[in-house]
């Protein structure tokens, strides 16, 4: 079977799983978030926080609450790995260093999950089950809770409010995250992952060698590492380790996880305000840039352009055997797509123009299709950026969902889509531009050329976007990095989500405009299409300049 046959059945089995959960999963999700009920353990932990669920808040009540709980995560999550001698099932390791546990806190309240660290000699269970796994469940929560909330202020009727926040996230983690990780962690159990508290287990090897084995409770951080598109691995080699990935299909199964929620979101969204046709815009434009890159991404691979590839006979450097290059790529695909950043390959071996693929789908926004609620809202910007220019063209008032589009949501929606750029380019400068720090990036980078500078702009750009995947040719745990990196995903976290909180909150205090003959024509395959094309027209020139310093320069050269 040749690979762009294998590459068709493999997307031929997403396509049909996703189909057949897309509208039950989406519909739940919209039952979840409507319910007028709330469950008794739901109670009991509104009463501890004291908060009122039936208080509904506007976006300012819902953001400040959002940060408090960020930041009483992110002290929390700080203060274990800190106090990591002291806990039970530490493994006799130690404290993290302050820049290390800095950088780790804020990446696991980020939904990022960036690791400077090799989790299984860095940190022990305890860390591992009270501070990360629960992080991922948590900052998942958050990001669905925000997507939520800007639907909410897109069906509102002049209420200006848009939900209550503690509602949101109670919800998102125990009636969606915690059910489906379950399910989820028992078929890894299957499947062969690993599931146990043995700590390390020395063995002797067939050539007569010691080696020591971990273990760890890794099949239930698996899950929610997945379907929370987190991707913080329990083992440092990530979803490559044979322990966390041992199959095929167990690895197909986790390029599902990560995309299962994102591509059913736009079922909720349609069900929420109403109108279908507006979630099918959103679920095609989704499915139109995945299948662009996961296209691109393995003929690329598939080619083997470059001399190691070609003499070779592929591009398997770097690519587990029993994953081949078609499980390589739509992995990767998936995981720089959203907020992933698990891997199951090393993406700094891709090749050139592969790698530049991985680089692009990150700096595209991860909408394709985007995080566990990341992508629903970051999507949504560009269908307001695309129906405001249509509206502009046909000479029309700017309405989506009935609801006006002026200068206020334009604002905000042009700055949400500079967060990424802006931050992540001039974090880039920086650390090139003082001298000192200049120093420590050159010891840091292990390539010289066009693919250190790649490796250099692939950290920065995943962690300003939320993603967490690493090219690995960069050793990241330095003091510059692990502070610069950890301020750059609290703030391409936390920017866009305010943004994002405050466009619902204007949406919110309008009332729905009545439908007209003159209504702007915008679920056609038209305006998929230039949702797309406005994507890629709006996101990918601003990194243009470094693209054609970094993979362009490298792939080109034959």
């Amino acid at each position: 079977m040749n690979g762009f046959t294998l590459a068709a059945l493999q997307l031929a089995v997403l396509v049909l799983i996703i189909a057949l959960l897309y509208r039950p999963l989406g519909d739940y999700m919209a039952r979840v978030y409507t319910a007028a009920t709330h469950l008794r353990i739901e109670r009991l932990l509104y009463k501890i926080i004291g908060a009122d669920p039936d208080e509904q808040q506007s976006w300012r009540v819902y953001l400040r609450a959002l940060l408090l709980f960020t930041l009483a995560g992110f002290a929390v999550l700080y203060g274990l790995q800190r106090l990591q001698q002291w806990l039970p099932y530490s493994l006799g390791l130690p404290a993290l260093p302050p820049d290390l546990a800095f950088n780790t806190a804020a990446s696991f309240v980020g939904n990022t999950n960036w690791q400077a660290f090799s989790p299984e000699t860095t940190v022990g269970y305890a860390v591992q089950a009270l501070g990360l796994a629960v992080q991922m469940f948590l900052s998942a929560a958050v990001s669905m809770a925000v997507a939520v909330a800007l639907i909410r202020g897109l069906a509102a009727r002049a209420t200006g409010v848009i939900g209550n926040f503690w509602v949101d996230v109670t919800r998102s983690t125990l009636r969606i995250l915690l059910p489906l990780s379950l399910i989820a962690a028992v078929i890894f159990v299957a499947s062969g992952v690993v599931q146990n508290l043995s700590g390390f287990t020395d063995v002797t090897t067939i050539a007569g060698g010691a080696q020591s084995i971990p273990g760890g409770p890794v099949a239930s951080q698996e899950a929610i590492k997945l379907l929370g598109t987190n991707g913080g691995g329990f083992f440092n080699a990530n979803s490559a380790h044979p322990l966390s990935n041992p199959t095929a299909w167990a690895n197909l199964f986790q390029t599902l996880l990560l995309i299962l929620i994102p591509f059913c979101l736009p079922r909720t969204f349609g069900t929420m305000v109403a109108d279908q046709r507006a979630g099918r815009v959103l679920l095609w434009a989704f499915v139109s840039i995945f299948l662009l890159v996961f296209i691109s991404l393995t003929a690329f691979e598939l080619a083997g352009w470059g001399s190691a590839p070609e003499l070779a006979g592929a591009a398997m450097e770097g690519k587990e055997q029993r994953f081949g290059i078609v499980g390589s790529t739509t992995f990767g695909a998936a995981t720089t797509g959203t907020t992933g950043g698990a891997v199951n390959s090393m993406h700094d071996s891709f090749t050139a123009l592969g790698g530049m693929v991985l680089l692009l789908n990150m700096m595209a926004g991860e909408v394709s299709p985007g995080g566990a609620g990341a992508g629903i809202y970051a999507m949504t910007v560009y269908v307001i950026i695309a129906a405001f220019l249509v509206a502009l063209l046909l000479g029309r008032s700017p309405v989506y969902l009935g609801k006006r589009i002026g200068p206020r949501e334009m604002k905000l929606v042009s700055t949400f889509i500079l967060v990424l750029p802006v931050i992540a380019i001039c974090a880039l400068a920086l650390s090139f531009a003082i001298p000192a720090i200049h120093a420590e990036m050159l010891e840091a980078m292990h390539n010289a050329g066009p693919h250190g500078l790649t490796e250099v702009m692939y950290a920065f750009v995943s962690a300003a976007a939320n993603n967490g995947s690493a090219f690995a040719g960069l050793s990241a745990d330095t003091p510059w990095l692990n502070v610069t990196l950890g301020i750059l995903i609290l703030l391409g976290r936390l920017l866009p989500i305010t943004l994002v909180l405050c466009l619902a909150g204007s949406f919110a205090q309008q009332d729905r405009t009545a439908p007209s003959s003159g209504r702007l024509p915008l679920d056609g395959m038209q305006f998929i299409v230039f949702v797309v094309v406005l994507v890629l027209f709006i996101a990918l020139p601003m990194f243009l300049p470094y693209l054609m310093a970094g993979p362009l320069a490298e792939g080109l050269v034959r």
